[in-house]
């Protein structure tokens, strides 16, 4: 199956019924009258978020999605059936966009959390609602409206506390392996990671933290090097940023460029999450021999001018990794107390959020760009969709 993170999609609500034009004609009744019922409400659209999902490959299959219509009054003064709601599962951690004015619907970031994103058209009014002392036999009624049409475009950001950030073979995959239950797959190659993984690090009882794993980038990922940068946007929703680097990479690259070229394809996505905090995590360190090892670390801080915290570990045998996550969790645990106390807090971190929301948005839609530019000078491919940019992962066995 594919992991696709978009997907656009066309929603509509259902039409109001029509109201009815009546009158009764009943044997031995002298005075009939008018007995037209009111047409039923149309079916509105819900977008609801499913802890069972994690991709929106089905709407990239059916892309529009109707409410049923109202049904139409009758005689008798009966009122037409109202139209069922739609509800369209999606994942947590799903944004709604309006695709024609660029608004943001809302955020689904709790399992169960339901969005309405079509209004129902309301019902039409039979002839009996027109009735009154100088017109009793009334022939007005009126039409039911039309149900909302939106085109919207569905954005899947993952939900985790804490991100990885790294050159391929930076180690990240085996780091998460190393702290939670999470099994990406891991290998001696680049790019070995092609989806968002996401680990449950449990520090101890009733403590615990989300991590999440994303592709690695290389330089120049924001002119679409790579993988290009669309899994940055996964990031948004972390607190804290753990940028993992090879302190002896196999290919002698010196692990301070490697830093410093992460450091810029960040800024070039979102200066706001550039601006996240971001510790230094040294890892492979039992690659170095244990009398070099410390000098050969500072180096690497000295040469970054590193001002934030830095850890040393070895994700592959588990060196380090355990004062890393007790330290990650008491900062989590921290923020997540100053924003419970401080609304002022609160509500700069929702800024920030929306802002990193907002460059990434516009960021990716110009890499997006780059890309479909780039193909239309390409005679031999005919067949160009934003859905060639999906990852294709196959599930099997062990």
């Amino acid at each position: 199956m594919k992991f696709v993170d978009e997907a656009t999609i066309i929603v509509e609500a259902g039409k109001g019924g029509h109201g009815c034009l009546s009158f009764r004609r009943e044997k031995y009744v002298p005075k009939g009258g008018p007995d037209g019922g009111d047409g039923g409400d149309g079916g509105s659209v819900y977008l609801e978020a499913d802890s069972a999902l994690n991709t929106l490959i089905d709407y990239r299959f059916q892309r529009k999605h109707k409410a049923e219509n109202g049904q139409p009054g009758s005689g008798r003064n009966c009122t037409g059936i109202k139209g069922e709601d739609l509800v369209l599962p999606v994942p947590v951690g799903t944004t709604v966009v309006d695709m024609d004015t660029h608004e943001v619907l809302g955020d689904l970031t709790r399992a169960g959390e339901r969005l309405k994103v079509a209004q129902a058209g309301f019902h039409g009014l039979g002839n009996t609602r027109f009735k009154s002392s100088v017109n009793r036999a009334p022939r007005q009624t009126t039409k039911g409206s039309e149900g909302e049409l939106r085109n919207l475009r569905l954005e899947l950001k993952v939900l985790a506390d804490v991100g990885l950030l790294g050159m391929p073979n930076a180690g990240k995959s085996t780091f998460i392996r190393s702290v939670s239950a999470a099994r990406p797959k891991v290998a001696d190659y680049p790019f070995t990671t092609l989806v968002p993984n996401l680990g449950v690090v449990s520090v101890q009882t009733h403590q615990s933290f989300v991590i999440a794993d994303i592709p690695g980038l290389i330089e120049g990922a924001a002119e679409g090097a790579g993988l290009g940068i669309r899994f940055l946007k996964h990031l948004v929703r972390t607190r804290l940023l753990l940028h993992l680097v090879d302190v002896a990479p196999y290919d002698g690259s010196s692990p301070v460029e490697s830093v410093r070229a992460i450091e810029h394809e960040l800024e070039k996505f979102s200066e706001t999450l550039a601006s996240r905090e971001r510790w230094l995590v040294l890892n492979k360190v039992d690659m170095v021999s244990e009398e070099d090892r410390e000098a050969h670390c500072q180096a690497i801080i000295d040469e970054l001018d590193w001002k934030g915290p830095v850890f040393s570990i070895s994700a592959l045998s588990g060196e380090g990794t355990k004062p890393l996550t007790q330290a990650v969790m008491r900062w989590i645990e921290d923020q997540a107390q100053e924003e419970a106390e401080n609304p002022e807090f609160a509500e700069r971190e929702a800024k920030r959020r929306r802002q990193m929301d907002d460059e990434a948005r516009a960021r990716i839609e110009a890499e997006r760009q780059i890309r479909r530019e780039a193909r239309q000078g390409d005679d031999d491919d005919d067949d160009f969709d934003d859905d060639d940019y999906d990852v294709e992962v196959v599930y099997a066995p062990e």
